[in-house]
């Protein structure tokens, strides 16, 4: 078994948070038939297994107590195309903004709104990523899994991935499924959304009157980079919270008496808020408890100054989730997904 697995790893630099737990085992693969292998080991050893992409959406409380399987799978392979779109399957190891950007300069469109968004393909369909009003679901064609009950390979479409609003099958069936690789089918002709966040008057400030899916992009980057903290300078997991959506009765009586909130109607009649601008309003932009904190430029994103633990920065989401619910009457949901010590046979 051409497997390098090592013992008592700190997993530090395997998670954006940067938070310093160690895994008992940790082995990265870069085939189908080396995860096969690792996953056998694990079975063969009586241990549990993690499954680890970009480290990009995680928050980690404990010591993994288990096989950490870092994925590595490279590879991107234009599978077919005609005058109006192309189909693509790209491996789940591939960073996910390496791939937008390489999509973008092939002439395909589509993916320009979810530049700059940390992690790797594969993690992408778990959380189905969004941002400026689009998401991974409207540009997914299937993915492919290994499924560890069965052992045997499979391709899911869209509809069996089960995508919601930062959710999917894989999410709420975790550690089943090990996606492998993922298939958009990119348009060649842009069709772009330009009327979430600020993107349209940023557009306009920098004299873009008829923007390319790259100026989106470049646009989206921008942005982000000055309000989001790079997490090779300073440790965060992106947004932290979900927006909440709520009945329209509700945000109605919300704008009476907070006429400036950020709002936007849903299809099916609820109103999705903005769940940074709570944060803000009720001041804990900028606040620091020890070495966990909130971001001074983005309220949403909570972040580690050096030194704080997983159990901290959870905690310091506590206080932020009690705080929004007494004042508004708002219940918020933490985004990244929340693994503790992992313990139980694979």
């Amino acid at each position: 078994m051409s497997l390098l697995i090592e013992r008592d790893v700190s997993l530090k630099l395997y998670n954006t948070l940067a938070v310093d737990v160690s895994a008992r085992f940790f082995v990265a693969v870069h085939s189908l038939e080396q995860l096969q292998d690792a996953l056998a080991w694990a079975k063969q050893q009586g241990v549990a297994v993690f499954l680890l992409g970009g480290g990009s959406n995680l928050v980690l409380t404990a010591d993994l107590h288990a096989l950490v399987i870092y994925i590595q799978l490279r590879g991107i392979q234009l599978l077919s195309e005609d005058a109006h779109s192309a189909q693509i399957e790209v491996q789940a190891g591939e960073n996910w903004h390496a791939f937008v950007q390489w999509s973008l300069a092939q002439g395909f469109s589509g993916l320009e709104n979810l530049s700059l968004i940390p992690g790797s393909v594969g993690a992408a369909p778990v959380q189905n990523i969004g941002a400026y009003g689009v998401e991974l679901k409207d540009h997914l064609e299937s993915v492919l899994v290994l499924d560890r009950e069965t052992g045997q390979t499979q391709r899911l479409s869209a509809e069996q991935c089960q995508f919601a609003y930062r959710d999917s099958v894989f999410k709420r069936e975790s550690g089943r499924r090990v996606i492998l690789s993922v298939i958009f089918k990119l348009p060649k002709q842009a069709t772009l959304h330009l009327d979430y966040g600020h993107l349209r008057s940023y557009l306009a400030e920098q004299q873009v009157l008829q923007p390319t899916a790259q100026d989106v992009s470049r646009a989206v980057c921008a942005i982000r980079a000055e309000k989001l903290p790079d997490p090779q300078q300073l440790a965060n997991a992106g947004s932290f919270f979900k927006n909440p959506v709520i009945s329209a009765e509700h945000a109605q009586q919300l704008k009476q008496n907070y006429p400036a909130l950020v709002s936007f109607a849903q299809d099916d009649g609820s109103v999705k808020l903005a769940a940074g601008w709570l944060i803000e309003q009720a001041g804990w932009k900028g606040v620091r408890q020890g070495d966990a904190g909130v971001h001074a430029k983005q309220a949403l994103v909570l972040v580690n100054y050096g030194g704080a633990t997983g159990i901290q920065i959870l905690q310091l989401a506590a206080q932020i989730q009690a705080d929004i619910f007494q004042r508004f009457a708002v219940e918020l949901e933490i985004e990244p997904n929340v693994m503790g010590q992992v313990n139980t046979p694979a």
